[in-house]
């Protein structure tokens, strides 16, 4: 019955995950839809300067033929050129300056030294200036036009406009001129006094409107016609075998607009959304497969299931959201961040296999889908290629030097392609690629954050832990010397072994580092460290000093998980004697008390033994490294035959079984232990 109730108790649980699982892709699937433009795809691809293979094109309705951008901008262009500006008369200026001067004239006539009776004839030329000059008018130039270039304006005085142009009245400066050439033909008045006079009552009287004109302008392009001719209903728009040029493209681009249009006021949404529901499905249901067929540790852990199915939802609503607010820049969005962060936490193969997949949903939505699919599945795999191996954090720069150049080469062939020439390339549109290339690298800080929520550890957080200066290694590199430099040589001899069968070299490495670190409780009870010649074992029970040897993995499991060491890591502790015995005190104890009955678990580590290819290849190497240290004359052949009698005391023992190593990496794995030892020990190989 509690066989039964176990099974039982397995299936509930089996199938609360599969439940589990089936919800999250039906959430994720739904978001993603829910997110998508809903508005029906227009069925072909347009490529200036292509061959039109597809049968011709005949139009179903009426449309207008939209002009280019340069076009636009060129009749914008030409609309404010031809705009007159508005300049507003102020009359009041001339008689307020004209009494100022007659003021200045009086306060400064005293000691001008100018006989009294001229007096009248400097206030009446003056004042005539004056008004000759303000009864043309004075005003600043635009300074949209050339200094010395005359234009025309529109002069309002209370609401009634005079077309005038600026070459008909004053500025300052040239008012002050026409002043100085008038008195310069009279020799009854003094011309220095009357002109400092006259120069600071010159100000603006026809002032430029810049509200109005503002207006004017905004009125002016509002009537612009975004438009040029029509396309009827069934001519054709483009014929079998043409070339696409520019009238051609421009027809295209307008029927386009015009079928998306059509389709968004006439189309059934919920038909668009039964589609786009379908075509998503069908990816995440491809994504699932893959998990199943190819990655079943993945497939099987739901918290890493929702990883994945969360930065694909986040990546298209994103992407959707963008497309729904009309940005210009959608290649700014940083596509290759999704690759590299399934990369980092995972593996090469999922990553390429998703990024895939997100371009293949969002090419249906975004326009020019080819040039698009194109563009993010090259800068998509340069990306997972440049970071294969991380082992560095300049990696991340270094991949987006790569991104950006392969950017840069596909965004040089289709502008080739599509203009022909150099010159007409636009290379302002590249700017796009550099932000998305920039914002790729968010990921970093991203990595960290899933590995902090989603308990995951990437190559990046192994990195850390095996910087020597980490604190732990640290520690053991202080307390326990002769443990410090073992676990280095058993690294050295685990990471070449696990990089010729394949495996993660950087995860082995770091659980060669930690494997031995309860050793640091009682270091001198471990031979390594033992440097005085004095063992503490010679006066303890066979039983108690087994124990205290295999305290070491329980005590290491402990300093691991206070230290929040990785429980990848932390499984290499676990698991580096698997559940063998304490062979030397087991052996002595049978030799010394034969008639005793024995407890053999009282020498038996408690396990599991390795599950992982990694683990395996640790343990061999944690034995063969311990034992190489026993040889008194090592050599070629004693070495090779230490390696093949503990390999095989492995195999007897069953520790292997579950580690998913095969008997040709056995091979490879002696090998390069033989090799190894044999470079350690300085054993000079005949030849």
């Amino acid at each position: 019955m509690a066989t039964l109730s176990s099974s039982r108790q397995k299936a509930l649980l089996r199938k609360y995950a599969r439940n589990v699982k089936f919800l999250m892709m039906v959430v994720s699937i739904c978001l993603i839809v829910y997110s998508l433009p809903k508005q029906a795809k227009f069925s072909y691809e347009i490529e200036k300067g292509k061959i039109w293979n597809q049968k011709d094109l005949i139009s179903p309705y009426n449309f207008a033929i939209l002009k280019t951008q340069a076009e636009i901008q060129n009749d914008r262009k030409n609309a404010l050129a031809s705009t007159t500006q508005l300049y507003q008369l102020n009359t009041e200026v001339a008689q307020q300056q004209i009494e100022g001067f007659k003021t200045d004239l009086e306060i400064k006539w005293h000691n001008a030294g100018i006989d009294d009776r001229k007096k009248a004839k400097y206030i009446l030329t003056g004042s005539n200036l004056l008004a000759a000059v303000y009864d043309k008018g004075v005003l600043n130039l635009n300074s949209k036009y050339p200094r010395n270039q005359s234009y025309p304006i529109t002069v309002l005085q209370k609401n009634v406009a005079t077309e005038k142009n600026t070459a008909e009245l004053f500025t300052k400066e040239s008012a002050v001129i026409y002043c100085n050439e008038i008195l310069s033909t009279r020799n009854d008045v003094d011309k220095t006094f009357l002109l400092d006079l006259l120069q600071n009552r010159i100000q603006l009287n026809v002032i430029y409107d810049d509200k109005l004109t503002t207006r004017l302008e905004s009125e002016v392009l509002e009537g612009l016609s975004l438009t040029r001719g029509m396309v009827q209903k069934g001519d054709v728009i483009v014929s079998k075998g043409s070339v696409v040029n520019d009238d051609v493209f421009q027809k295209l681009e307008s029927y386009k607009k015009a079928f998306e249009d059509n389709t968004r006021t006439n189309g059934n949404p919920r038909l668009v959304l039964a589609g786009q529901f379908l075509l998503v499905s069908i990816t995440v249901a491809l994504l699932m497969i893959f998990l199943y067929l190819f990655r079943k540790d993945i497939y099987a852990d739901n918290r890493l299931v929702s990883l994945i199915l969360l930065v694909i939802t986040a990546m298209l609503f994103t992407l959707s959201m963008a497309i729904n607010m009309q940005l210009p820049y959608l290649y700014a969005i940083p596509y290759c961040i999704v690759p590299i962060i399934i990369r980092i936490l995972f593996d090469t193969r999922l990553a390429l296999n998703i990024h895939l997949l997100v371009v293949l949903i969002a090419g249906f939505f975004v326009p020019n889908s080819f040039e698009f699919a194109y563009f993010e599945i090259t800068a998509g795999m340069v990306s997972i290629y440049s970071i294969k191996n991380l082992v560095r954090r300049e990696q991340f720069l270094i991949s987006a030097v790569i991104i950006t150049f392969t950017y840069f080469v596909a965004f040089l062939g289709i502008a080739l392609i599509r203009e022909g020439t150099l010159v007409d390339i636009d290379w302002r549109g590249f700017i796009p690629f550099i932000v998305s290339v920039l914002l790729t690298l968010l990921a970093y800080p991203l990595i960290y954050l899933f590995e902090k929520i989603f308990a995951i550890t990437s190559d990046i957080t192994l990195i850390e832990l095996t910087n020597t200066n980490a604190p732990l290694l640290r520690e053991m590199a202080f307390t326990a010397p002769g443990t410090f430099q073992h676990s280095l040589q058993v690294a050295n001899l685990a990471e070449n072994a696990i990089y010729a069968i394949g495996g993660n070299a950087l995860l082995v490495r770091a659980g060669a580092l930690y494997h031995d670190i309860g050793k640091m409780e009682n270091p001198l009870f471990f031979i390594e460290n033992q440097n005085s010649g004095f063992n503490p074992h010679d006066k303890l029970p066979y039983e108690e000093s087994a124990q205290i040897i295999i305290r070491h993995v329980y005590k290491g499991i402990e300093m691991a998980e206070k230290a929040n060491i990785p429980d990848i890591v932390i499984d290499f502790i676990r698991t580096h004697h698997g559940n063998t015995r304490v062979d030397y005190f087991y052996q002595s104890y049978l030799k010394n008390f034969p008639e005793k009955i024995i407890n053999e678990n009282t020498f038996r580590y408690p396990g599991p033994i390795p599950f992982s290819k990694e683990a395996g290849v640790l343990m061999l190497a944690d034995s063969v490294e311990a034992a190489s240290r026993s040889l008194k004359e090592p050599d070629e052949k004693s070495i090779s035959a230490l390696v093949d009698r503990i390999v095989k005391y492995k195999l007897d023992q069953n520790q292997l079984k579950d580690s998913n190593i095969t008997l040709k990496d056995l091979e490879t794995i002696k090998a390069i232990f033989k090799r190894m030892l044999m470079s350690i020990y300085h054993v000079r190989i005949d030849y």
